[in-house]
């Protein structure tokens, strides 16, 4: 089905012709605040989880559902998760018109599998909605795909040689980053996108040049902002460009090219061959190494002999790969912009978007009824804006950014600080970014891990296990 079509069914089709009748909305659907728009933001831990309301009149809402998911070494996460699908059962009757699944990090998916047995028996989906990135005939997709799992293979290994190495920190780096595709015991990232394509036969593989999209009978329209179709503009994930020796996908294929057959089991550069080897633990254990590679060297002032050994120095560049594919895979994030038609203000949701995506929006633009929209007509009126990446550093700009964004009312971030600190994220979220999020907003920020601000109060829906706001 193509874009323009789905988009008509999604207008022409109202979920009551298809579904039993649903629950009454929630609490606050409409009134002053909220009767056009309502944003719920659930409280599970360190991840994204929203359910988007778009209020009908007399009728139940249009709701649309982006991404569900929590960080790993979140606490007991099966049942959180469990909990927080029954909601949106609960509240959308078991049926969502739209869900909209960002990128493959766990934060953003684990639900999908944590709560499979919700999805698959108590939701139904009209559609659902992935970047580019996921389509199989892109050739583009296919190459980052290929790209990004042969790294994650390759660092795999190289954590389980650095840890045999005893160089245990590094280890932890790399194995942290690749926690954000999920874990042995818990399933994959690509596990759960499998279990998110199998909710709808229509499925929307989203791109920023796509026609904006009618919801609602024409009263909310979205743009899809990225992931741009760039792999260039992908690569750039830092936000200064005073500093170029940050990470791009060239290092990781030569990574791949030098190191990744010395972490098979067969690597035909070595100058031995595998009989002649002495596997590093058990080197440990002999006399000889012992004494001339971790002894003291006796008759020298210099006792260390670690000066000896390469252990796994060769292994240094996987912790800046791996941090680099973990910024690559946010930059392939799936970016809305919902309009609000009768005003023209915008809700933005960013997903984990960094520096390349965001400065592919400058370049954007589309002809809406006879007139030209850019990319900054939909930052400069931003109402509403789900922070990047919980706040990070690089993933909400500044001057084209957040200082476009001059008529911000609230900002919205999933962020458990005090988890991010026990994953060694210190600045997340950012406190500058703060300041001037709180400056720009008058103090309306609403934080996962924090009580509802004064600012607020009025208009936010206050439980446990989420917070709603509205326009």
């Amino acid at each position: 089905m193509s874009p323009k079509s789905k988009a008509k069914s999604i207008v022409k089709s109202p979920a009551k012709t298809k579904v039993p009748p649903k629950k009454p909305a929630p609490s606050g659907a409409a009134g002053s605040v909220g009767d056009r728009i309502r944003v719920r933001m659930y409280r599970q831990g360190l991840g994204d989880c929203f359910l988007v309301s778009l209020p009908r009149p007399g009728g139940q809402p249009f709701y649309l559902m982006i991404d569900c998911g929590v960080i790993l070494g979140t606490p007991d996460p099966g049942t959180i998760m469990q909990k927080v699908v029954q909601d949106i059962i609960d509240t959308t009757g078991g049926h969502i018109d739209v869900l909209a699944v960002t990128h493959e990090h766990w934060d953003h998916v684990s639900g999908f599998l944590q709560a499979k047995d919700l999805f698959t028996s108590k939701l139904k989906f009209d559609e659902v909605w992935l970047a580019w990135t996921e389509d199989p005939k892109d050739d583009l997709a296919n190459q980052l795909r290929s790209q990004h799992q042969a790294l994650r293979v390759a660092l795999a290994g190289a954590a389980v040689r650095m840890g045999v190495a005893g160089n245990f920190g590094a280890a932890q780096e790399v194995t942290s980053m690749l926690e954000f595709f999920g874990a042995a015991d818990s399933g994959t990232t690509t596990d759960a996108l499998d279990v998110v394509k199998g909710l709808s036969k229509n499925i929307r593989f989203c791109r920023p040049t796509d026609p904006p999209i009618d919801l609602e009978d024409g009263k909310v329209r979205v743009c899809v902002l990225g992931p741009p179709h760039d792999i260039k503009m992908i690569k750039k994930v830092n936000p200064s460009s005073a500093h170029p020796e940050t990470y791009s996908l060239a290092a990781a294929e030569q990574f791949l090219g030098a190191v990744g057959p010395a972490l098979s089991e067969s690597d035909p550069g070595a100058p031995f061959d595998r009989s002649y080897q002495v596997p590093y633990p058990a080197a440990q254990q002999m006399s000889f190494f012992q004494s001339h590679y971790w002894g003291e060297q006796i008759g020298v002032t210099e006792k260390d002999q670690s000066w000896r050994r390469i252990d796994g120095a060769w292994l240094d560049s996987a912790t800046t790969l791996a941090l680099q594919l973990d910024s690559a895979t946010n930059n392939t994030s799936l970016v809305l912009a919902l309009e609000l038609v009768d005003s023209g203000d915008i809700v933005i949701f960013a997903a984990d978007a960094q520096v390349g995506n965001w400065l592919s929006w400058q370049d954007l633009s589309w002809n809406i009824d006879g007139k030209k929209t850019t990319g900054s007509d939909i930052l400069g009126r931003a109402k509403i804006y789900k922070a990047g990446h919980h706040g990070s550093h690089n993933a909400t700009l500044k001057e084209k950014g957040l200082e476009m964004m001059t008529g911000l009312e609230i900002v919205l971030i999933p962020v458990d600080h005090a988890m991010a600190l026990k994953k060694r994220w210190g600045n997340m979220p950012l406190p500058q970014l703060l300041d001037r999020m709180t400056e720009l907003t008058k103090g309306r920020i609403l934080r996962i891990d924090q009580p509802v601000p004064p600012e607020l109060k009025d208009r936010t829906q206050d439980q446990p296990l989420y917070y709603e706001v509205g326009l």
